[in-house]
């Protein structure tokens, strides 16, 4: 079997927490930003069919907003995730969900969906489904583009293949509205 890309599940999820994690969050706002998460992942891949194989993991790393003065750190995501991949085809499925704690404690939830090719990313989407602190009752979300750019295979006694990897969580139009 071959180790999967768990590194672009991870990917997934959380990115959408970046949602304007730097700025002081407005009662009635609505706008769109721009984010990444340049992540960093582990987890297992098993094979769980004759054609097919399940990474489960998670990715975690700093939130970046942009900004007119370039991007700014936001925050800090984490994302369990898990990534099916066909091992004949090389398509792959994900889904995370994903936690983006801001630099004052106040957090954000999401979920993550894409699909893709094993080895080369994932496109989807992100939906934010709620919040606490000054993002309690946030909603949004939109595209999500999920790369990675190392992979790292690491030995494992109980028939699974341990994977290290890094890359990025990009969300170009994330759009959220405050209550």
């Amino acid at each position: 079997m071959k180790p999967t890309c768990g590194r672009y599940l991870g990917v997934v999820a959380v990115l959408l927490a970046a949602v304007g994690l730097g700025q002081a969050a407005a009662a009635g706002e609505d706008t769109t930003i721009t984010a990444f998460v340049p992540w960093q992942g582990q987890g297992r891949t098993y094979q769980t069919g004759p054609k097919e194989a399940e990474f489960i993991g998670a990715i975690v790393g700093p939130v970046y907003t942009e900004t007119d003065k370039g991007p700014i750190a936001s925050g800090v995501m984490e994302c369990p995730a898990s990534l099916t991949i066909g091992l004949q085809d090389g398509r792959q499925t994900g889904t995370g969900r994903c936690l983006i704690t801001a630099k004052d404690g106040s957090r954000i939830y999401a979920e993550v969906n894409c699909k893709g090719v094993f080895m080369v990313g994932c496109d989807g989407d992100v939906k934010l489904t709620g919040g606490s602190g000054r993002f309690e009752g946030i909603s949004g979300g939109g595209p999500v583009l999920i790369r990675s750019n190392l992979r790292q295979i690491v030995s494992t006694a109980d028939g699974s293949v341990g994977e290290q990897g890094t890359g990025i969580l990009y969300m170009r139009a994330l759009h959220y509205k405050l209550p």
